[in-house]
Parts: structure tokens; sequence; C-alpha cells
């Protein structure tokens, strides 16, 4: 599969304008990029550039802290698909995760997942805040609950995907779920790397260069 067909083509900056998200869009469309990564309120916009076009959208939910309530992760989630989402990209409950309360993050995953029915989960663990023990238990528990794919980053803490994250992630999820690697990929030796790892998506706001 060319390189062009992993990458979820992204920008999720706070300062991102409708001209900005349409231009993204655009660079997919002229790319053959697989999707665009784009904050919810973005969505809308996004479809009206890629409509008729196979590109898909991928939304953010719960973004970037993944902190907020689980009701208002729902139907964030739902929110999205209804205006025209086909991937929702979450961030799960770090703090659950750390206080080992495993069942609220699970139950979490699972509500969004059942919310948006046969819709692409991908579930974010955001690897720089975990112990390796935490990344393990996070792969499973979006195991447990269905996801589509497990994701490394937001791009947003303190650090991005690192080969080592992704074939811990490999490891543990095995065939039961896919992988993408978000954050700091700026090259496409790099991404390559990380396909070669078994990743099936690439999240980066950097797509033309490594086509390039």
């Amino acid at each position: 599969m060319p390189l062009e067909k992993y990458i979820d083509h992204t920008n999720l900056k706070p300062t991102a304008t409708t001209t900005d998200i349409e231009a993204l869009c655009k660079e997919a469309i002229e790319y053959n990029f697989y999707a665009v990564c784009v904050n919810g309120c973005h969505v809308s916009s996004a479809k009206k550039v890629l409509r008729g076009t196979h590109i898909k959208i991928a939304a953010v939910v719960g973004f970037p802290l993944g902190a907020m309530s689980f009701k208002a992760k729902v139907q964030e989630a739902v929110d999205c698909i209804e205006n025209g989402a086909d991937e929702i990209d979450m961030v799960i409950n770090i703090g659950w995760l750390k206080s080992k309360d495993y069942d609220a993050v699970r139950e979490e995953i699972e509500a969004i997942k059942k919310a948006i029915g046969d819709h692409v989960l991908k579930v974010i663990i955001e690897t720089c805040f975990l112990s390796n023990e935490e990344k393990e238990i996070a792969c499973r528990l979006a195991v447990e609950a269905k996801a589509d794919y497990v994701k490394t980053s937001t791009g947003f803490g303190t650090g991005g995907a690192t080969l080592q994250d992704v074939a811990l992630m490999k490891r543990v999820v095995g065939d039961n779920a896919k992988i993408k690697a978000s954050g700091g990929i700026k090259t496409r030796e790099e991404a390559l790397k990380y396909i070669e790892l078994g990743v099936s998506r690439i999240g980066t706001s950097s797509g033309p260069s490594l086509i390039q």
C-alpha cells in the first residue's frame, strides 16, 4: 500500500481557521491521503470540501486531555458523527487509568463505540504520560472495549510516538486492534519505520513533505 494511504492529514491547532481546514482538505485531495483529522467544530467545513471524494474525516473527542465527563465525551462523539465524521479519535481518561479505575476507562470506550456504531474508533492512550505497565493495560482495555485502533498520542502531551511504544502496543493488541502512530512524525524515513512495525495509520501535519 502506498505511503499516502496510511496518512491522516492533521490540523488540531487551537488557532486553526476555517481557511486552514479547507487548505488541509485540499491537500488531502491533492496527495490522495486516507483521511483528514480535525477538531469537532471543523467537521462540517471539512465535509463540504471533501464531499464526493473517498477521503475520510476523523474527529477528535475529549481532546487533548481526556478529562471531561463520560456523558460529554459520548455526546461529543455522536455530534461529530452527525456532522459528517467517519472516524472518532478519543482520548482516554488518563486520570482514571492512573487511579486504577480500569472498569471506568473500559466502560467509557465501550459507550463511545456503541454510540458511533460501525464508525471507526481510535483510542488515544497518550503514551508520554504512562508507564510501560499502564500502556499495556490501556491497550488491553481498548481491545476489551472493541475499539478498532489504539493510538499513541495527541501530539499535545510531553512527547509523541516512539518506535518502542509502537512495538509494545503491537505486542499487546496483536491482530485484535490496529495501531495509529501520531505525534512528531516528520520524515518519510520515520513513517516507513512505523509501518514496518505494523502501524496501519500515521497521524501527521507533515503529510505533503512525507510524500515529496
